[in-house]
């Protein structure tokens, strides 16, 4: 019971200093403030905070890019997010995505007039988004906006969810290869 009055209390307290600052952020600070508070979600929860993630970065942004024009509306949830995107593969081609390291991964989109950053923040940790953001299977994190359009793209350390290039998950099985050859080497060496 302590326990979720602390959470409670954590995440009102976040939300007062947040309110604080009522004027919309649209600039790159945007992205600090809401990083910031949903580690600090995440840490009330005992999960250990989001890292920027580079490839899950770009890819954020460009969703966010393909949402510019939608209206707040549209019923975008992290599931069904790049069903509804036809041209999905082409934004991982352009981020230098591998397809095949994205599906445990999450994108997550939410829209918030004018986009106060206060409200996206709440959109994140107090709705269905929160199941995600409080899953310490997610390591990494990339956000795109535009317009009233938040886009966070969360990965994992998981070759299924890492949003690799093909290179680089070339290079990760191919390092697991060695190390198992190495080891079998070992292994008969020793016997």
């Amino acid at each position: 019971m302590a326990s979720s009055w602390t959470r409670l209390a954590i995440v009102l307290l976040l939300h007062v200093i947040l309110l604080l600052q009522l004027l919309p952020v649209h600039s790159d600070d945007e992205y600090e403030h809401v990083l910031q508070g949903i580690n600090s979600f995440r840490q009330s929860s005992n999960v250990p905070p989001l890292a920027k993630h580079d490839n899950a970065n770009c890819l954020a942004e460009e969703i966010a890019d393909q949402l510019e024009d939608k209206p707040c509306v549209s019923n975008y949830t992290a599931s069904s997010m790049p069903s509804q995107l036809a041209n999905y593969p082409s934004l991982l081609k352009k981020c230098k995505i591998d397809i095949n390291s994205t599906r445990d991964g999450v994108i997550l989109p939410v829209c918030v007039p004018h986009r106060v950053a206060t409200l996206v923040l709440t959109n994140y940790t107090q709705s269905q988004n929160s199941r995600y953001l409080n899953n310490s299977k997610y390591t990494g994190v990339g956000m795109g906006h535009e317009d009233d359009w938040t886009v966070l793209v969360l990965a994992t350390n998981t070759p299924g969810g890492t949003f690799a290039s093909k290179a680089c998950l070339l290079s990760i099985i191919t390092l697991s290869h060695l190390v198992s050859m190495f080891l079998g080497l070992f292994l008969a060496l020793v016997n």
